[in-house]
């Protein structure tokens, strides 16, 4: 993923040489944006950035409790990471140099763990569970799209 994020870097660096700090900083702004939106549809999909779909929840089995997941109604259609994928968590930030998507505040370290597939406790003070890999964050090919045709459309409209 690095490789791409240089190629696009590099690419994306020589033609906003092209414009001037404001419209740099606005072209940026505009490009974070709709990524953003991008990677909010992906996830509200439960899609991976290669297309592929996330891996679904483990089901709840405790002993003495009901078992939420497993019955039909508004719990089992919830899609996961709805608060997560939203403008307050997800924050864009352009700047003149560059721009940065990224998860704010203490969902940033949920996020983590599920953008790597890192060890953690399911409750606080509770049992160490393995998070399968699900790529919150990330490039598929509509989004190397989308970042080409916004900078080219801000190039052409720029005097």
């Amino acid at each position: 993923m690095s490789d791409d994020l240089r190629a696009v870097e590099r690419w994306a660096s020589t033609l906003l040489a092209q414009l001037t700090p404001a419209g740099q900083r606005k072209a940026l702004l505009d490009v974070s944006r709709d990524l953003r939106r991008s990677q909010q549809s992906r996830i509200a999909a439960q899609q991976n950035p290669d297309g592929s779909r996330y891996k679904p929840r483990k089901p709840k089995a405790q002993r003495g409790t009901k078992n939420l997941r497993g019955k039909a109604g508004r719990i089992k259609r919830q899609k996961m990471f709805a608060k997560l994928r939203t403008s307050r968590y997800m924050q864009v930030e352009a700047t003149g140099e560059g721009l940065a998507i990224g998860f704010a505040g203490r969902v940033a370290r949920i996020a983590r763990i599920h953008q790597l597939g890192e060890l953690a406790p399911v409750a606080p003070k509770g049992p160490m569970a393995l998070y399968p890999a699900r790529v919150l964050l990330g490039f598929s090919d509509a989004d190397r799209e989308l970042i080409r045709d916004r900078l080219l459309h801000h190039i052409i409209k720029s005097p």
